[in-house]
């Protein structure tokens, strides 16, 4: 049986996650398949893989063909290196207790890099936060002065209109006087 490592679509359209896993070569791409090794989700940043990374070295070691997706997936998260390895241990290039320590230092660097990476994306939301607050208390500031001035206008105009009421009774009543004295 020719077993592939491929990938197998879920989800909504415009949002898909798939299932890494292990099928005859000649399943249709959603049907049956032998294995699950794990999960592969797009959608976040960076994009989340889960895989059962024993049962995924063994199905490589067993001859399984990874498509080009899958390879790529397997080999960011290091099975391809930990299966070149120990084929180097094999033919005696090496020792195991040295192909552990290049990857346990391969691992480490990968680590560090993705979490710089995680920490790059959580620092421009908060920088993009800022910005959109700074944004949102300018605006305010904007309608509040532009609310300020609308009602001291409001103010002076009722103001002008008491004034002139006064001045209006004022000049009844000297208008009155005058002809009272008559």
């Amino acid at each position: 049986m020719a077993t592939k490592i491929r990938l197998q679509r879920h989800g909504r359209k415009g949002y898909a996650y798939y299932h890494i896993v292990i099928a005859d070569s000649r399943a249709p791409r959603d049907g049956k398949f032998v294995e699950n090794l794990g999960s592969y989700n797009p959608n976040t940043n960076p994009a989340t893989v889960e895989l059962n990374f024993e049962r995924a070295l063994y199905w490589l070691q067993a001859g399984a063909q990874p498509t080009d997706t899958a390879r790529n997936i397997l080999s960011g998260e290091g099975v391809l290196l930990k299966k070149h390895l120990l084929e180097g241990v094999k033919k005696g290039a090496f020792d195991e207790a040295e192909a552990e320590k290049r990857f346990a230092a391969w691992k480490t660097s990968k680590t560090s890099t993705t979490q710089k990476a995680k920490d790059q994306v959580a620092a421009q939301k908060a920088d993009n936060a800022k910005k959109r607050l700074e944004a949102e208390v300018e605006k305010n500031k904007a309608k509040e002065a532009e609310l300020a001035k609308k009602k001291a206008e409001a103010l002076a105009a009722e103001e002008a209109a008491a004034r002139e009421a006064i001045e209006a009774e004022k000049a009844a009543e000297t208008t009155e006087e005058p002809a009272a004295e008559a």
